[in-house]
């Protein structure tokens, strides 16, 4: 029974990836492919882009560096740089839009246990959303499966790291009292609580970036599986 469950998921996940690259497979491409070879290269694919993304993140410059993925001051501070810099805080402004980036930098590697449990995790559910959820779907798997446990464990290594700037504990005072007449994101009440949301935010859409970049080249995947099923594909 369990060899038959098996066999019928990876069925379902040819079926989804024949309808997701839609277009004639070369000869020797899709038919070739056996069930547990695609099932094996869908997670192989996902898995290195989660790696991948980790790496990029996960060291100096990645987030400070990446416009894609760079922390904007957040909410009001945000609105009152141009005046805060006149006051003479330049400094001060600039100092915590670094830190912020280097918390998220700091954090990001602790994350490569968790992407890689949801990927081997992987539903015939979740490889259906995955392949027919159009651009944003691998994004959306990895938030569903991991945002909870990895906003607990990015939490005090963000903490850490923005505690060290005054205006940080500034904004927080501030935000705490506004953050009750809707003027902050309830979830941005805290300086800690908004540079980790915007931490998940970019490790997700990194993750979504690099396996695109599998899709569109398979040739350049360092795994063989990886290359055999996502190049038949094309």
């Amino acid at each position: 029974m369990k060899r038959r469950q098996i066999d019928i998921a990876g069925a379902i996940a040819l079926a989804l990836h024949a309808v997701s690259y839609a277009g004639p497979s070369r000869a020797g491409g899709l038919q070739d492919l056996t069930s547990a070879e695609t099932d094996q290269g869908l997670k192989r694919a996902l898995e290195q882009g989660a790696l991948a993304a980790v790496a990029l993140l996960g060291r100096p410059g990645g987030f400070l560096d990446n416009p894609q993925v760079r922390i904007p001051l957040p909410g009001f501070i945000a609105d009152a740089a141009k005046l805060l810099k006149a006051l003479g805080q330049r400094k001060q402004v600039e100092e915590l839009e670094v830190a912020m980036n280097r918390a998220a930098e700091a954090a990001v590697p602790l994350a490569k246990d968790l992407l890689v449990d949801a990927v081997r995790g992987m539903t015939i559910v979740d490889a259906r959303n995955i392949l027919t959820g159009g651009p944003t779907s691998v994004t959306s798997f990895f938030a569903g499966k991991t945002r909870e446990p990895l906003g607990l464990r990015f939490l005090p290594v963000v903490t850490t790291a923005t505690m060290k700037v005054g205006l940080a504990e500034k904004y927080n005072r501030v935000a705490g009292k506004v953050s009750g007449m809707g003027l902050v994101r309830k979830e941005d009440a805290t300086i800690e609580q908004y540079v980790t949301r915007k931490s998940l935010d970019g490790l997700y859409f990194m993750i979504g970036e690099e396996e695109k970049k599998i899709r569109s080249n398979p040739a350049g995947a360092a795994d063989a599986i990886v290359r055999k099923v996502f190049g038949a594909l094309r």
